[in-house]
């Protein structure tokens, strides 16, 4: 799910006072839906690169004792609210590109690519929504592109929007580890796909995660990436860490990050930021407000 966006063998995934506008995930729309159970909440141990959280909770009324929260529980937690964002976009569906249909500085991103890749070169994007604009520019371009998203209903749109793409459904937070093929059928974006892919796109989908997960998602993606690869990512400019805010008739968790910061944290993921700009972008929505988008031209490092 991404701003505004599995394989073919498994079904289809500002200040702080702004609403980032080009972002997909969060709490469950208010028609019931069941809860895909593709997505394992099985307390499992966590990948031993996911952040632990050593809060706790109390053990029970009228006593003193308190007990952790165990990484399990907490990984438990994670991948339900990931599903709940995933039905979110399940509904949103085409309304989002409606509400956003000015793409410049996506578009201006799959030109750089374009000009730096080889024809043929394979190129993950990370939250592909609908598809459009970055997939279907990608590949009219000569690109091979393989779309990821955890929203069904974002996939079966970007199927019918550029069917030349390759798609597959996974949680963005699992690229690049063992639960790729473990839980996903996918092992080709796991330990099995390193240096695979000669570019990454991530445009407005790490805005869904917490600030301490954004980290260690770039540090997989990185994985995936050969030497020297390339990664366009489009963000909001805010200092917002996973607040809930509506969004389009629902209700969504969103990260932002100032410049300087958002900066420091792909440095220290293994990326070298060759060129950063900021868009102003009013949405075409009237009830959402206009925000600064980030996009970012970075290449890993090492």
């Amino acid at each position: 799910m991404t701003t505004g966006q599995i394989s073919d063998q498994t079904p289809a995934d500002a200040s702080a006072t702004t609403l980032p506008a080009a972002a997909p995930a969060a709490t469950a729309p208010t028609t019931a839906q069941p809860l895909d159970t593709s997505i394992d909440t099985s307390l499992e141990t966590p990948p031993t690169d996911a952040p632990t959280d050593p809060s706790r909770v109390p053990a029970g009324p009228g006593t003193r004792a308190t007990a952790p929260v165990t990484d399990a529980v907490r990984e438990l937690r994670r991948r339900g609210e990931r599903a709940l964002q995933a039905i979110a976009f399940d509904g949103i569906g085409a309304g989002y590109g409606e509400a956003f249909p000015a793409k410049g500085g996506q578009l201006a991103c799959g030109e750089w690519l374009l000009g730096e890749l080889e024809p043929g070169a394979e190129v993950l994007d990370v939250g592909c929504g609908t598809g459009e604009p970055t997939v279907g520019r990608l590949v009219a371009g000569g690109l091979r592109v393989t779309g990821v998203d955890l929203s069904d209903g974002m996939l079966e749109l970007a199927r019918r929007a550029v069917p030349e793409a390759r798609y597959h459904r996974i949680d963005m937070y699992d690229l690049g580890t063992d639960r790729a093929g473990a839980a996903w059928d996918v092992p080709e974006l796991g330990p099995r796909g390193a240096g695979r892919f000669a570019a990454a796109t991530a445009f407005f989908s790490l805005i869904l995660l917490p600030q301490a997960e954004v980290p260690t998602v770039l540090r997989r993606i990185r994985r995936l990436l050969r030497p020297g690869g390339l990664l366009a990512l489009g963000m909001v400019e805010a200092d917002l860490d996973h607040v809930a805010l509506p969004f389009l008739g629902t209700t969504l968790r969103i990260t932002g990050y100032l410049r300087e910061d958002l900066e420091r944290v792909l440095t220290e993921a293994g990326f070298a930021v060759e060129e950063q700009f900021g868009l102003p972008y009013a949405p075409a929505s009237t009830s959402l407000p206009p925000e600064e988008q980030l996009f970012l031209r970075c290449r890993r490092v090492g």
